[in-house]
C-alpha cells in the first residue's frame, strides 16, 4: 500500500538545503565539478585522514570541537580538530616506529570511545588498512574476520583482549602487535600499551601520499553461504563520503551531528567518521547502549542538528510512548535520517506527528560504501520508500532474460533486482582474495544489488525484500551460514538452518532449526544450553533468539538445506518449488 507524501517539514530550523533543485542537479552533475570538495595532496595523492581532520588546520578550525564524547559514566570528552590531528599523527608514529607498513591491515576492536576513532584515522594516515570489528562479536566471529584480512595489528581494550581474542592468539602468527588500552599493572604477555607509546610519538606525522585507488577500509559483510566476505573500499571513497553527506543528510560545517551507528559497522565509519569530519561539524559520540529518554537527552543537552539513527532504535523509541519524547526540547533538531533496513511508513507518520519532523529514508550497502538512495532534505518524503538516486548514481530496475541478459524494466511498480552504473568512488574494488566472487556482482557495467525493488511513476524506489535469505537484525546483516557454523561445533548438532522471522522491534529475529545426533534428547535443558554456546561464541547481537528441535531438515538432493522452505512453513507462505527436495522435517 502505498502512503500519501509528507511535504518539506516547516518547522525545521531554517536552514537552506545543500540540494535545493534534484532534478537539474543530478542532470547537471559532473564528477569532475565534484571534485571541488576535496582538497586531496601533491602529485594526485589522497587520503581520507587528510581530508578529515588536517586540512581544517589549514583553514583556521584546528580550536573547532570535532569530537564530543559521552561516556556511559557521564563523563564528557571533547577533542579539537587540532587535537585529533595530533592524536592520529602519534598513533601514525606508533605504527612507524614499529614496522608496520603502507598497506598493512590494523583492525580495531573497540566500543565507541576516542580511542577507536584515533585508531582509525591514524591508521589511515599512515597509509595502512582499517578494519573495524563490532565490540560484541564473539571470539569465532573476529577471529574468522582477523584470519581472512591477514591482521597485522590489533587495537584492543585489555579486557576485551582477555575475553576474546586471548583464547586463540597463538593460531594467528601473522597477527604482530597487540595494542591495548585501559590496561592494568599485568599486562597480558605479547601485548603493548598503546597510551604509553602514544605519549612518546611524534605529534607532527604528516598523513601518508597514498594513491586515491590504495586499499583504505576493509569492511566485512555475511553472505548466504560461505565465510564472512571483504569489502575492499580505496581512498577514492571520501569524495562520494562527502557529497552525500551533504546531499542525502543535509549536512552543514555548523551543525552539530549525531550518528549512532557503531564504527564496527560500515555506517558508523562512513557516516559516523569520516563523513562529518570532512565536512568540518562538531560529531556527538555516544559510548553509551541505547535508553529511550537518555538519547532524547543528548537531543536535547547537546542541541544536536542532524541526526542519523536506525529503525530499530526509532521502532523502541516509538515503544517508549509520545509523552516521553514530548518531554523534550527538540527545536534544535532540524533534519532526522534512518538507515540500516527499510523504515516502515508508520515510524516516518510518528516522527513527523511526535517529534515534528519526519525521518528520511536512504538505501545503501557495505558494498556501495555510500548512500545511493535518499528522501532529501528539499523534497516530499514517500513513507515507506527509499527515495531517489543520489546525483551522480544511475540505478535502475532490471532481470535476466531466458538466456541471462540484464532485461532494464520500464514498468512502473514492476518487480525486479535493483541495479546501479558503476563508476561512483565509493564502489567496493574487490572482495578480498575472493575475485570470482566479486565478479559475479557485475553485469555489463552494473552492480547488481541482490535487493529486490520496483520504482514509481516519481522514479522514487521501493524495498521489496533480499534476493537470498541474509538476515538483518537490528540494523546487523547476519549471515545463516555463520551461525550454522557455531551451532554444528557443539557435539549434540548433527545438522542446523537458520532463518529470519520478523520482529517489530529488531526487523527480523535469528530463529535456528536444529537436528541432533544420536544419544541426545531433545529437552529444554539443552535448548538453553545451545543457546548459551551461540551467544558465547557469536555475541548476543547474531546469536539466535529462537532454538526448534527438528528430526531432520528439508535438503536438496545435493545435501544443500532449504533455508527458503523452512521460511515459508514458518510464515505460512506458498513453499515453492520443492522438486529438488529430497529429505524433510518430520
Amino acid at each position: 500500500m502505498r502512503i500519501a507524501t509528507i511535504s518539506k517539514d516547516k518547522k525545521s530550523v531554517a536552514v537552506k538545503p545543500n540540494l535545493t533543485n534534484y532534478p537539474l542537479l543530478y542532470h547537471d552533475f559532473t564528477w569532475q565539478e565534484a571534485r571541488t570538495c576535496i582538497d586531496g595532496l601533491p602529485d594526485g595523492a589522497l587520503n581520507i585522514a587528510y581530508e578529515a581532520v588536517d586540512r581544517h588546520l589549514k583553514r583556521g578550525l584546528g580550536e573547532k570541537t570535532a569530537i564530543l564524547w559521552l561516556s556511559k559514566d557521564g563523563h564528557t570528552q571533547t577533542l579539537s580538530y587540532r587535537e585529533l590531528s595530533e592524536q592520529t599523527s602519534r598513533f601514525a608514529s606508533v605504527l612507524q616506529l614499529l614496522g608496520v607498513r603502507k598497506g598493512d591491515r590494523v583492525f580495531g576492536l573497540l566500543g565507541r570511545t576516542p580511542g577507536l576513532y584515533i585508531a582509525l584515522l591514524g591508521s589511515l594516515k599512515n597509509g595502512s588498512v582499517f578494519s573495524p570489528l563490532f565490540s560484541a562479536f564473539g571470539p569465532e566471529p573476529i577471529r574468522s574476520r582477523m584470519s581472512i584480512g591477514d591482521a597485522r595489528v590489533l587495537v584492543t581494550t585489555e579486557r576485551l583482549y582477555r575475553k576474546k581474542v586471548m583464547p586463540w592468539r597463538d593460531q594467528m602468527p601473522g597477527l604482530k602487535h597487540i595494542l591495548l588500552l585501559d590496561t592494568s599493572d599485568d599486562l597480558p604477555a605479547g601485548c603493548l600499551d598503546l597510551n604509553r607509546l602514544l605519549a612518546g610519538a611524534d605529534p607532527t606525522s604528516p598523513a601518508e601520499p597514498t594513491d586515491p585507488e590504495d586499499m583504505a577500509l576493509l569492511h566485512f559483510t555475511s553472505g548466504t553461504t560461505g565465510t564472512p566476505k571483504g569489502a575492499v573500499h580505496a581512498h577514492q571513497a571520501v569524495l562520494y563520503h562527502i557529497l552525500s553527506s551533504r546531499y542525502a543528510l543535509d549536512l552543514h560545517p555548523d551543525d552539530t551531528y549525531w550518528c549512532t551507528a557503531d564504527p564496527g559497522w560500515v555506517t558508523g565509519t562512513s557516516y559516523g567518521v569520516i563523513a562529518p569530519l570532512c565536512t568540518g561539524v562538531t560529531m556527538v559520540v555516544d559510548e553509551a547502549e541505547f535508553d529511550a529518554a537518555h538519547w532524547y537527552d543528548i537531543l536535547q543537552k547537546q542541541q544536536v542538528s542532524v541526526w542519523y539513527t536506525a529503525p530499530t532504535a526509532i521502532r523502541m523509541l516509538m515503544k517508549a510512548g509520545d509523552e516521553l519524547a514530548q518531554a523534550y526540547d527538540l527545536s534544535h533538531l532540524r533534519f532526522m535520517a534512518s538507515v540500516g533496513e527499510p523504515l516502515n511508513p508508520e515510524a516516518v507518520l510518528w516522527s513527523q506527528q511526535v517529534l515534528g519532523r519526519p525521518f528520511h529514508d536512504n538505501w545503501w550497502q557495505t558494498e556501495t560504501g555510500g548512500i545511493m538512495l535518499a528522501n532529501f532534505a528539499s523534497e516530499a518524503i514517500k513513507p515507506g520508500s527509499m527515495g531517489r538516486p543520489l546525483p551522480g548514481i544511475e540505478a535502475a530496475i532490471v532481470k535476466r532474460d531466458i538466456k541471462g541478459a540484464l532485461v532494464f524494466i520500464e514498468d512502473d511498480y514492476e518487480v525486479g533486482e535493483l541495479a546501479l552504473k558503476c563508476g561512483w568512488p565509493s564502489m567496493f574494488r574487490g572482495y578480498l582474495d575472493a575475485e570470482d566472487r566479486y565478479q559475479s556482482c557485475f553485469q555489463d557495467g552494473w552492480y547488481l544489488s541482490g535487493d529486490l525493488a520496483s520504482r514509481d511513476v516519481d522514479g522514487y524506489y521501493w524495498f521489496v525484500g533480499r534476493a537470498d535469505d541474509v538476515i538483518k537484525s537490528a540494523g546487523h546483516l547476519v549471515g545463516p551460514f555463520e551461525v550454522e557454523s557455531v551451532l554444528l561445533e557443539h557435539p549434540s548438532v548433527a545438522e542446523a538452518a537458520v532463518i529470519g522471522i520478523p520482529d517489530p522491534v529488531v526487523g527480523e529475529m535469528v530463529k535456528a532449526y536444529v537436528a541432533l545426533k544420536a544419544g541426545f534428547k531433545a529437552d529444554e535443558a539443552l535448548r538453553k544450553t545451545l543457546l548459551g554456546h551461540a551467544r558465547k561464541y557469536l555475541g548476543a547481537s547474531i546469536a539466535p533468539k529462537e532454538i526448534v528441535f527438528r528430526d531432520n531438515l528439508p535438503k536438496t538432493r545435493s545435501g544443500k538445506i532449504m533455508r527458503r522452505l523452512l521460511k515459508a512453513r514458518e510464515l505460512g507462505l506458498p513453499e515453492g518449488d520443492i522438486s529438488t527436495l529430497e529429505s524433510d522435517e518430520t
